[in-house]
């Protein structure tokens, strides 16, 4: 399974914001819009990612206050990133291994979409409820061999 594959059933609706824009618009976007996370771009190219890890740690190093920050002074400004054909046993090990909770999803330079954890988790999970069912049908469906002994003669 890919990344494309949760992409694809995931859609296509994303939520950035600007580097300069205020941090108090940046989460009034991310509560309105019930998401962990915002795509920083600017001139078209993703410069960083802002998620509530880095909102909570600068309101509180702000005394609780938002106050005039902006979304540049706290965003993460080196995500972790992958592309639409990155294996998802590799996207999980590279999110374990960063404690990543989101993760963009670029071709080249185009953004293409943000996968969380979540996404990742109900992937493999919904891979798995396939396999079993289809093992199931298949050991269910096994042939049986007739017992040469109860065979009629």
């Amino acid at each position: 399974m890919k990344v494309s594959d949760i992409l694809r059933v995931k859609g296509g609706t994303l939520f950035t914001v600007t580097p300069d824009q205020p941090l108090a618009e940046a989460l009034s976007t991310m509560a309105e819009r019930d998401i962990g996370s915002l795509v920083v771009m600017e001139h078209g190219d993703v410069v960083g990612l802002l998620t509530f890890r880095e909102v909570i740690q600068a309101i509180v190093g702000n005394g609780g206050n938002v106050g005039d920050t902006i979304v540049r002074t706290v965003m993460e400004d080196h995500p972790m990133t992958c592309t639409p054909e990155t294996e998802i046993d590799e996207v999980r090990r590279m999110m374990l291994g960063r404690h990543a909770r989101y993760m963009p999803v670029l071709t080249q330079r185009t953004l293409m979409g943000v996968i969380s954890f979540y996404d990742v988790a109900k992937a493999v999970v919904d891979g798995q409820d396939f396999e079993n069912r289809m093992l199931k049908a298949y050991i269910r469906d096994w042939p049986v061999e007739e017992d040469p002994a109860q065979a009629p003669q």
